[in-house]
């Protein structure tokens, strides 16, 4: 605003914006004027108030008054609305005109409430401040708490509270629960570490620069908070990137990132694809998809987080590339590529450079450099092995492994005389966790008395895991589902351990070739391609055994009528008959999931992060996790077993 306008006129301005927003308020049936605390908080609350003194507080947060006394002075945005020749108007322009010549430098009083502010003393000194479009406003401020475990907002606002008793920024807000906690890894601050002035001060610059860019694409269009998109930009590029980024630079990065941006406001983000999808071709279709076919999928890469000789999991997609190299040999090229757990990323982006059209990557581990690869050159269809990730750059595909573990579970459970099995499982991450309730779930269908003993092989090795179960006298021990080289105490799907020796009994198999054959055959034919442009949210491919990507492997060891019972269970569950996961499921603790005969959404399979109640034992915490589950957990793992958080509500 220029400054040779008179006062007067500057009243006018603002006496015009105040007016505009009272008649929209009353035409869209909202509260016209300032909302004001004492209407919707006990006094009782107020008056225990904690004082957290002078401060900085955002203006744009100060939404209302303490009291009634000034509510019919201001428009529901603090704008003035009495007449010019009022004694109101007066003091108006002459706080104005000292704002003006030297700044207005007594602090507002406020009550601060959910990180929104109210008013007690200064009503007139905060309207010039934000007519005048101010960022921050001292005040002296009095926080006010709300109810624990009253909602969604309420349990954000204690995680804020927790964020702020170190970091003192208050500018910050998230739309999700966890978010706080992801922020600070990003910036790489632990959540009881203090922060500096000189960190604030450099958090602040790179926060509102990143603001301008976001909000000049249309973020304040969006439903989803600056906070959600600063996020959604620190996936893929690091701090110190935001901090050294040019406006140009933000503003090129953040286009990039749009449609990532735009998913944080999906309520529902995932969108599952449960099976391949046969797309109806017609002549022009055709000529569509051979176009097609002619751009993507002539390169294929297949990159690694270890090799084959070190990592079952990674030679059984290794025996996945070449069955599809066999399969469409005329057609295309596969290679594969082997990252390192110091630079995951190199791998990734040598395959780019080697002109690979669809790149898939074989591990949760290598999902952010996935992700990065993805936005950076958006021409390469990046494909990672993980779930319930909501990643619009990137699509996501797993195997329904869940359902084997539920045919193994009852396996099992009719063999365990005692009821007592064993589960080792390596990372507490999505997909794993619904595998160890399948399991416990399919033993308990056949045996009331069955308990799933759970142990990790990301806590102390497997080694230690394992004898952790024999010296409790457990011999049925589930195990190294992707297991390339035996080694003393380890074992391959559901086996039967006797000291040194162990028998095979039950095995799920993950036949990667056939899921890597029908997602390329769905990249030729155009199905990928349009099931992403018709929809806005993240794509998860989750197919099972109803496509054949999902099996069990009996051995002769079993009774043939456990065999039997286990060939019903895989023709029932192909055919979408018999569904491992119908409600109600007992988990530990005497909670209960799931309504009564409705079967668990896939969502909500991918989702899960609890125990079912005859299952001894516990998600583990980070810090016992080794270095591998560390970065598999922060990558892809449940929220209960990344790093922790501050509790909620210390101040």
């Amino acid at each position: 605003m220029e400054q040779y306008y008179s006062m007067e006129q500057y009243y006018r301005d603002a006496l015009k914006a105040g007016q505009k927003e009272y008649r929209a308020c009353v035409s869209g049936g909202q509260n016209p004027v300032l909302p004001v605390m004492d209407d919707f908080l006990p006094e009782e609350r107020i008056s225990l108030g904690i004082k957290l003194g002078v401060c900085q507080i955002p203006a744009e947060f100060i939404v209302g008054t303490k009291t009634r006394g000034r509510t019919r002075s201001f428009a529901r945005n603090f704008m003035p609305i009495l007449p010019e020749n009022t004694e109101f108007a007066a003091k108006w322009e002459s706080l104005c005109k000292s704002h003006l010549q030297e700044g207005i430098r007594d602090p507002l009083k406020v009550y601060e409430y959910m990180n929104r502010y109210y008013v007690e003393e200064g009503n007139k000194r905060a309207s010039v401040l934000k007519f005048f479009d101010a960022v921050t406003v001292m005040a002296d401020v009095t926080r006010v708490m709300p109810e624990r475990g009253t909602g969604l907002e309420s349990d954000i606002y204690y995680e804020f509270v927790d964020f702020y008793r170190y970091s003192h920024v208050n500018f910050v807000e998230f739309s999700k629960k966890g978010c706080y906690g992801q922020l600070l890894r990003y910036l790489g601050k632990g959540p009881d570490e203090q922060w500096t002035e000189d960190e604030r001060r450099a958090f602040s610059t790179a926060y509102y620069n990143f603001r301008t860019a976001y909000e000049g694409r249309g973020g304040m269009k969006l439903a989803s908070t600056v906070g959600d998109a600063l996020l959604t930009y620190l996936k893929v590029y690091s701090y110190a990137d935001l901090c050294a980024a040019s406006p140009a630079e933000l503003k090129k990065s953040v286009g990039k990132l749009w449609e990532e941006m735009k998913l944080q406001q999906e309520k529902e983000p995932i969108e599952v694809k449960p099976v391949p999808v046969e797309r109806k071709t017609n002549i022009i279709s055709k000529v569509i998809s051979n176009t097609t076919a002619a751009v993507l999928g002539r390169k294929v890469g297949f990159v690694h987080d270890k090799t084959p000789e070190l990592s079952g999991w990674t030679h059984g997609h290794e025996l996945g590339r070449q069955y599809v190299q066999r399969v469409f040999a005329d057609r295309m090229e596969t290679s594969a590529y082997f990252s390192s757990p110091e630079e995951p990323e190199a791998a990734v982006l040598e395959a780019v450079r080697n002109r690979c059209d669809v790149i898939f990557t074989t591990s949760p581990v290598l999902l952010p450099a996935s992700l990065r690869a993805a936005v950076d050159n958006p021409g390469t269809l990046i494909m990672n092995c993980s779930i319930n990730k909501p990643h619009r750059y990137v699509r996501t595909y797993y195997a329904r492994i869940y359902e084997a573990k539920f045919i193994i579970g009852a396996i099992a459970g009719a063999l365990a005389e005692t009821g007592k099995i064993g589960y080792v499982c390596d990372y507490p991450i999505f997909g794993q966790i619904a595998g160890i309730n399948a399991f416990a779930l399919g033993a308990k269908m056949v045996n009331p008395r069955a308990q799933v003993r759970l142990e990790w092989s990301s806590v102390g090795g497997r080694h230690a895991a394992m004898e952790r179960l024999r010296s409790e006298g457990i011999r049925l021990i589930s195990s190294m589902d992707n297991a390339r080289l035996y080694e003393p105490g380890q074992t391959l799907g559901l086996s039967f351990v006797d000291g040194e020796t162990q028998k095979l009994l039950a095995a799920p198999i993950w036949r990667w070739g056939v899921y890597y054959e029908g997602l390329l055959r769905q990249v030729l034919n155009g199905t990928l391609k349009a099931e992403y442009e018709s929809s806005s949210k993240a794509i998860n491919y989750y197919w099972g055994m109803s496509a054949g990507v999902v099996d069990v492997s009996v051995t002769e060891a079993v009774p043939e009528s456990v065999r039997r019972l286990a060939g019903y269970l895989k023709e029932g569950i192909s055919r979408w008959i018999i569904d491992p996961f119908i409600g109600p499921i007992h988990l530990q603790g005497g909670e209960v999931a799931g309504e009564a005969g409705r079967p668990f959404d896939l969502e909500e399979i991918m989702a899960m992060d609890y125990l079912v109640e005859n299952v001894e034992g516990r998600i583990p915490e980070y810090d016992e996790l080794s270095s591998t589950g560390k970065a598999t957990v922060e990558s892809v793992g449940v929220e209960k077993a990344k790093k922790p958080e501050k509790g909620p509500g210390s101040l």
